[in-house]
Parts: C-alpha cells; sequence; structure tokens
C-alpha cells in the first residue's frame, strides 16, 4: 500500500455535494471507460495469463459499477451523457514511457494511482452526502475501487521487481500530485 502525496480538499467534496447530478453523469462515465481500459489490457497482453484474467474480471465489475450508476441516474431522471474528456487522466497518459516493459509498469502503475484516487474520494463522498442509498452505494463503491488499486500493486509485484515498481511509483505519485492541484474545481471524480 501506499499514500497519495496530496489529498483531496474539502472544497471538492462541497462542489460534489452541490452539483451530486453532474457527478452522477461523470461517475457513470468514468466506470464505463474503466472498464474500457481493462479490455484494453486484455487485447495487448493476451499472453500474460494473470493480467488477461484480472482485467477480465475488472472489466466486468466495471460494467456493472457502470450498470448501478445507470440505475441511480435513472432514478433522478438523468440521463448519461457522452463521454468527456478527462484532463487528469490524459496527463497522465503523457507519463506513459516507450518500451513494452516500460509502458506496461507505467499503465499498471497509473491505474493502480487512478484507483487509489477513486478510493479516496469516493471514502469522503461516502463520509459526507446525506441521501441514503447514494451514502450506501458510495460505501460499496470505495471498498471496491481500494481492492482495485491494490490489484494493480499485484500485477505489477509478479510481473517486475520491488525497487523498480517502487522507483517509479515515487516519481508518478509526485506527478499525480502536481497535476490534481493545477486542476480546476468541478463536480467529477477527477
Amino acid at each position: 500500500m501506499y499514500q497519495l502525496l496530496t489529498l483531496t480538499t474539502p472544497e471538492w467534496t462541497d462542489t460534489v455535494i452541490h452539483h451530486i447530478d453532474d457527478f452522477l453523469i461523470d461517475h457513470a462515465s468514468c466506470e464505463k471507460k474503466a472498464s474500457g481500459m481493462a479490455m484494453s489490457l486484455v487485447s495487448h497482453y493476451p499472453d500474460r495469463a494473470p493480467l488477461l484474467t484480472a482485467m477480465i474480471d475488472l472489466a466486468i465489475e466495471e460494467l456493472q459499477h457502470f450498470r448501478q450508476v445507470v440505475k441511480i441516474l435513472q432514478q433522478r431522471q438523468l440521463i448519461p451523457q457522452a463521454d468527456q474528456k478527462d484532463e487528469y487522466i490524459n496527463q497522465l497518459r503523457k507519463t506513459f514511457r516507450k518500451g513494452s516493459n516500460e509502458y506496461l509498469l507505467d499503465r499498471l502503475l497509473i491505474a493502480s494511482i487512478v484507483e487509489a484516487r477513486g478510493y479516496e474520494r469516493f471514502t469522503l463522498l461516502a463520509k459526507t452526502i446525506q441521501e441514503p442509498q447514494l451514502k450506501q452505494f458510495y460505501q460499496q463503491i470505495s471498498t471496491s475501487e481500494k481492492r482495485h488499486y491494490l490489484l494493480f500493486l499485484e500485477l505489477c509485484e509478479h510481473y517486475f521487481p520491488t525497487e523498480i515498481i517502487h522507483s517509479r511509483l515515487n516519481e508518478l505519485l509526485q506527478i499525480e500530485a502536481s497535476i490534481i492541484t493545477r486542476l480546476p474545481l468541478r463536480p467529477a471524480l477527477h
């Protein structure tokens, strides 16, 4: 386990609580994209059995989360929207290195960091939100996000030496902290 270098501010939580419908629409999109990311790893690494199995399971779970968020949207008479560019993810993707091993390590570590940020933010939301249905939902989702961020770390450990993982993880955590502090405040996961 590791700690994110910058914690989410209370202003983010306030923004989300005051614009929860917008946040839910963004959350649905994030779950759909997370499922797609897992399937992308399946497509790129079919020869790595532990990764393949884990990503198939993850893609299904993320799609189930998407379905859950869509049900909440429908209960609130909201409609999922077209996916928007996620500046947080786009900036993190720019850190991917070339070379097959470096690229795989970066993809796994960044996926772990993204899930860790989701875990942190969904936990904050679950503690703050007053609607019982959403409180319970975000408690469950935060548990899943924690499992996911640890899963990506375990996959790194399966394929790479510990010292290489820790060195690159520290670099990426610093980059993530810089990105998250520069982004404008909005009712979105990232």
